[in-house]
């Protein structure tokens, strides 16, 4: 009932504020109505930032993504991507994307799909369409890239001590006939570039 009777109280304070401001009323008889094509231009309302905030960064965090500079190593990008519950699926996705830094080259296959992701205990499983596999380039050197980008990029989580690669749902004995990928791996960082 307050809240009721609050409501109508401001109602009217603004009603009258309104009315003795000219907002409401009549124009005088010498004054012209302001034309309708007028577009009244408002000031954009501005956000409060904190002491050494960036806006641009404001909702994002960076994270690294390791992609093959042709030469069978891995090369870390950086990349800010939005803050969100799940960084981790994210993170893959940014990777089936593709790098954004000329020179290197993408490690997963063209329309490969992140079907699911989920960690218990250290050991994160990632579920891939089955792409990864059917449109694979092959090749032994590749395919350490293609595991090794995952693996690496997914290790740099603190939760993430070790990876199993699912295509379609299934444990797969390996991508392209060359590394197995039955078990769990853990992270290799021999494989990554020192630039």
């Amino acid at each position: 009932m307050k809240a009721v009777v609050k409501f109508f109280i401001y109602m009217g304070l603004i009603i009258i504020a309104l009315y003795t401001s000219g907002c409401l009323a009549n124009p005088e008889p010498d004054q012209k109505p302001i034309d309708k094509d007028v577009t009244v231009l408002q000031q954009p309302v501005i956000q409060p930032m904190l002491a050494n905030e960036d806006k641009s960064t404001a909702d994002t965090t960076e994270v690294i993504l390791y992609f093959t500079d042709g030469n069978g190593k891995l090369v870390p990008e950086r990349r800010n991507i939005r803050k969100v519950p799940g960084i981790a699926r994210e993170t893959i996705n940014e990777l089936c994307r593709g790098p954004q830094i000329n020179g290197l080259m993408p490690t997963i296959p063209p329309n490969t799909r992140l079907l699911d992701i989920n960690i218990k205990d250290g050991l994160c499983t990632i579920n891939l369409s089955g792409e990864l596999i059917t449109s694979h380039s092959g090749g032994s050197t590749a395919e350490n890239m293609t595991v090794y980008s995952l693996v690496n990029t997914l290790s740099q989580f603190q939760s993430i001590e070790a990876v199993q690669i699912m295509v379609d749902g299934k444990k797969v004995p390996t991508i392209a006939g060359h590394l197995d990928i039955s078990c769990p791996l853990i992270r290799d960082q021999e494989l990554v570039s020192s630039i």
